[in-house]
């Protein structure tokens, strides 16, 4: 059956999933497919999905549910459903949404524009997902899933000058709540020099900073390739990928407590172009609700390696996820999940309530026995408590001179001047409340203030308001040309929210004979 070769992909959750989008859409694109933005346009309509949390999976199906009656008007179209909730779920998402024509698991990506093409071809149903974890022995589920040599679009990045480096799949920690080795599989590392390989690509196609990614991101462990040597480790690829022509800086999400090493942190302190910034969730602040959790740590823990990253990068940012109303989470448990906020002071916290997800042991074992207004109360006390400490942190910065690395123009709506100043999840969630995000910032001249009404970006001719994130990832707003993005820029912080730090360009004079370039100015 004919098709117009437009395709229309809406992604939700997580920076693995806003990479493996990116990867579906190069590889369509190899297939002649213009990507719209405009599903009504499209003739294949893709949902990249998270699987997560409940309110994540709704919205998917919220969304598929819209054009259950398209095909009525347009025979040609075909509707998939891919990623975590498409391995999850499988043969539930044809059953509850009858109109898709594809499910595709997060191990059979590569293969989606052939199947694509066979569903149009038979108008027969296509399911293509990855074993259980139950289904063979470790080494068949984990082919079952492997990865495929990234293809990369620069228009599916969060912007020109980053993109996210996959350097390894699955996770193997088996937490009582989660789901992910179910939907991703066993863990398993990229080849470091596969990875390297990878950085100079996209360095070559003018990528400033790359964020590597992995569910337990410093879990990462690939076996040596010549006898005798030692595995290569996080901190070994750190030192790989450091010297890379081009890429100015380097982060790297999510990370496990117990695999903290002070290798790892010693790289981060040495490694000028390595962020200072670590996000790794705690989850809860209780020892009987984290060996409910089955995390693998307990709160001392924790605290020990909080105090080996403060000792070793004293300036390192550290943000965190929190679950509350966990099965069994009194009051008390609750309180000290409370306590660590106040006590470690996480540049930010990402707050989400607990929902039972089919699968996990959780859900087999305990009874969701927290009342949903508890819920919704916890969460609400502990954005508030995350909140303040982020202002009162924010505020220290005022009067200092900050490096940022410009990633564009700050987006916003023409009315309520919303600046979007993030675009993707530090986190492995979708859906949480979030200690860090939007901010309604309006600038002025020289001053800032958050309740200012003149219009965002006219402030001055060839500048608009422009956002990016301090080595400690902060994100920081200031007024400046555009052609700034992809670039280092020094900003004076002069004001502050409790997301975000507000600033102007540090500016300087230079005798002419300088060789020094000024900073690029209106």
């Amino acid at each position: 059956m004919d098709h117009n070769g437009k395709l229309y992909i809406e992604t939700v959750g997580c920076q693995m999933n806003v990479l493996d989008s990116e990867l579906v859409v190069a590889a369509l694109r190899q297939q002649g497919y213009e990507l719209t933005d405009n599903p009504k346009e499209a003739d294949t309509v893709l949902f990249n999905t998270c699987s997560v949390r409940e309110l994540a999976e709704q919205k998917t199906y919220s969304s598929v549910g819209r054009f259950k009656r398209a095909k009525d008007h347009n025979p040609a179209k075909v509707f998939g459903v891919i990623g975590c909730m498409a391995q999850q779920e499988q043969e539930r998402v044809f059953q509850r949404a009858p109109h898709v024509d594809l499910v595709v698991g997060t191990g059979q990506l590569a293969d989606i524009p052939q199947l694509v093409d066979e569903v149009r071809r038979s108008r027969k149903r296509k399911l293509a997902v990855s074993l259980g974890r139950k289904e063979g022995n470790r080494d068949q589920v984990a082919g079952s899933f492997a990865s495929y040599v990234p293809l990369r679009d620069p228009q599916m990045r969060p912007s020109p000058w980053q993109a996210y480096v996959r350097i390894m799949i699955g996770c193997d920690k088996f937490c009582t709540y989660c789901v992910v080795p179910n939907t991703r599989g066993p863990e398993q590392s990229r080849p470091p020099q596969d990875i390297a390989r990878e950085v100079v690509s996209l360095a070559e196609q003018g990528v400033k900073e790359v964020t590597l990614l992995g569910q337990t991101v410093n879990s990462y462990q690939h076996a040596a390739q010549t006898h005798g040597a030692q595995p290569v480790g996080l901190s070994g690829l750190l030192e790989l990928i450091h010297d890379t022509p081009g890429i100015q800086r380097i982060k790297f999400v999510t990370n496990y407590p117990k695999d903290m090493t002070t290798d790892l942190l010693e790289a981060v302190r040495d490694l000028p172009k390595v962020a200072h910034y670590l996000h790794v969730p705690l989850q809860a602040g209780c020892d009987d609700v984290l060996a409910r959790m089955k995390r693998g740590y307990t709160t001392a823990d924790y605290a020990e390696m909080m105090d080996r990253i403060r000792m070793i990068v004293p300036d390192c940012a550290v943000s965190s996820d929190f679950i509350v109303g966990f099965c069994g989470e009194s009051e008390e448990s609750f309180q000290k999940s409370m306590d660590s906020i106040r006590q470690y002071r996480f540049k930010n916290s990402f707050i989400f309530k607990y929902s039972p997800r089919r699968g996990t042991k959780a859900f087999d074992l305990y009874e969701d026995d927290i009342p949903e207004d508890v819920k919704k109360r916890r969460n609400n006390d502990l954005l508030d408590l995350q909140n303040e400490i982020s202002e009162a942190d924010n505020e220290t910065f005022l009067g200092r001179a900050v490096e940022v690395l410009v990633e564009g123009p700050s987006k916003w709506t023409m009315k309520g001047h919303v600046p979007d100043v993030t675009q993707s999840l530090p986190g492995w969630h979708d859906g949480a409340s979030q200690a860090d995000g939007s901010a309604v910032v309006q600038l002025s001249g020289d001053s800032q203030s958050q309740s200012d009404s003149s219009d965002i970006g006219a402030v001055g001719l060839g500048t608009t308001q422009l956002v990016g994130r301090t080595k400690c990832d902060r994100i920081v707003v200031f007024d400046g040309n555009p052609r700034l993005a992809g670039t280092l820029a020094n900003i004076t912080i002069q004001d502050c929210t409790q997301t975000t730090l507000i600033g102007s360009i540090v500016t300087r004079q230079v005798q002419h004979s300088s060789h020094e370039l000024l900073p690029i100015l209106s």
